[in-house]
């Protein structure tokens, strides 16, 4: 399993031979300037809720290469009817793709469109694999719920938001690793916007006393998971 890191909160994931792009907002963040978008492969998005940071680029990448939109119901409906194919889902509901299985669970945060269509309830995602199982947190506060997930399944790693204001800071995601009972975490939603800005190294010390690894990747950065 191939981990890419595009900035902000997305991610490319090729695991099972297949293409998982998540939160896909590249042309319109500065930091991922050097990032070509057109050449960005992508079998599925995986969009975790409808704010303007986690989906600017879902059209243009699914025009390009006809993936599959999998998230709530409603942001699945929404791009529908602009002519997209997608598979539309809830919290507590899994499904078997042709990569792995996809289970929706809670996101403690808001989501709407840019034209203020509702989005849906935000939310994140469980994907289990032959290649291994990760967490994508999307957009959330820390919540008791994570340790249902630290229950239910063994994970590998997981995307957590580290960048405050807006989502849970590293304190918190580093409470959040313990409930998930995960040792590998890798960083997202920080450093974009003048509110999520942080500091790098205090962050990864923060993890270390909890006894876990923080992974602060360079934008166009692969690794292999």
């Amino acid at each position: 399993m191939n981990l890419t890191y595009y900035g902000h909160s997305c991610f490319g994931v090729e695991v099972n031979g297949k293409h998982l792009l998540f939160d896909p907002f590249i042309s319109q963040n500065p930091l991922a300037k050097n990032i070509d978008n057109t050449k960005i492969p992508s079998d599925y998005i995986l969009i975790s809720h409808a704010h303007q940071d986690h989906l600017a680029d879902v059209e243009a990448i699914a025009k390009r290469t006809n993936a599959k939109i999998i998230s709530n119901y409603e942001i699945v409906s929404y791009y529908e009817k602009k002519g997209m194919k997608g598979h539309g889902m809830n919290f507590g509901g899994s499904w078997q793709f042709d990569f792995g299985k996809v289970t929706y669970v809670v996101a403690i945060h808001s989501s709407q469109f840019p034209d203020g269509t509702f989005g849906g309830n935000p939310g994140g995602f469980i994907v289990e694999s032959k290649e291994g199982n990760f967490y994508f947190a999307g957009d959330t506060a820390l919540t008791m719920d994570m340790k249902l997930i630290g229950v239910r399944y063994k994970l590998d790693f997981a995307l957590l938001p580290i960048g405050n204001n807006y989502t849970m800071d590293y304190f918190d995601a580093a409470t959040c690793a313990e409930f998930i009972e995960c040792d590998k975490i890798i960083g997202m939603h920080y450093d974009t916007f003048t509110p999520i800005k942080i500091d790098h190294e205090n962050a990864i010390e923060e993890f270390e006393r909890n006894g876990k690894e923080l992974s602060l990747m360079k934008i166009g950065e692969t690794i292999a998971m």
